[in-house]
């Protein structure tokens, strides 16, 4: 008679294919931290190698990188991009006054307002005045005044652009645009540097209006630019 002995009904090996399920669960999380470590190791070789072409690329090549970063035009404002354009000169160079009066339709823009003070540091109007332009270097067009606070001038139209309905209104049978200096006509207002006691009118809208409306520019004030205190140099004093 056989000496062997059978499982007992309670064990867990007693049931079909439970020793191969232990086995199992005994080799398998040997098995998974294995690939994990595998892929750590691969994603960290390939992460050192790009992070060490990208350093090594910058390297070779600083200078005309940091170059391209210091030319990029996005890190300029509105004014330095139009200053450079123009190449207006150095703050401060020139010191001019000049009255400017703009008709629309027979309206006068108000140029006394907050939104259209000192927008610029080349070309402004100050101290609330409606009409009165300071000019604070060389080579500084009207264009720079009038982009400052959003007034768009072309040869035939003219559009308020600081209004939030502005439309833009050209020059058909019954309106014209008239740029006059002094008097004169010229073709192209924007491109104009204005000189010391310069009148200019820009007028939209009926051209029999433009005698009443020159009349009006006439009469404005121009007031004379502050001379260098001789006392405090670098100063301005008013006369």
């Amino acid at each position: 008679m056989s000496d062997r002995v059978l499982p007992k009904e309670d064990s867990d090996f007693s049931l079909p294919g439970r020793g191969d399920e232990s086995n199992a669960a005994y080799f398998e999380p040997e098995i998974e931290s294995k690939s994990k470590g595998k892929s750590l190791a691969i994603f960290g070789i390939a992460f050192v190698l790009v992070a060490a072409g990208v350093f090594a690329y910058y390297f070779l090549n600083q200078s005309e990188i940091d170059s391209q970063i210091l030319d990029n035009t996005t890190f300029k404002t509105l004014e330095e991009k139009m200053a450079k354009h123009y190449g207006v000169g150095q703050f401060g160079s020139e010191h001019t006054h000049a009255a400017l009066v703009v008709f629309v339709n027979g309206d006068q823009l108000d140029f006394s307002h907050p939104q259209f003070q000192i927008q610029s540091k080349y070309i402004h109007f100050e101290n609330d005045n409606p009409y009165l332009i300071h000019k604070h270097a060389t080579d500084v067009p009207l264009d720079m005044l009038f982009v400052s606070f959003g007034l768009k001038i072309t040869e035939d139209c003219i559009e308020l652009g600081y209004q939030a309905d502005a439309n833009q209104l050209c020059t058909d049978k019954n309106n014209s645009m008239i740029f006059l200096v002094n008097g004169k006509s010229i073709p192209n207002i924007n491109l104009y540097e204005i000189r010391q006691n310069d009148r200019i009118l820009i007028s939209f809208g009926d051209s029999e209006l433009i005698s009443e409306q020159l009349e009006y520019l006439e009469g404005l004030e121009i007031h004379d630019v502050p001379k260098i205190s001789k006392i405090v140099p670098g100063k301005d004093i008013s006369i």
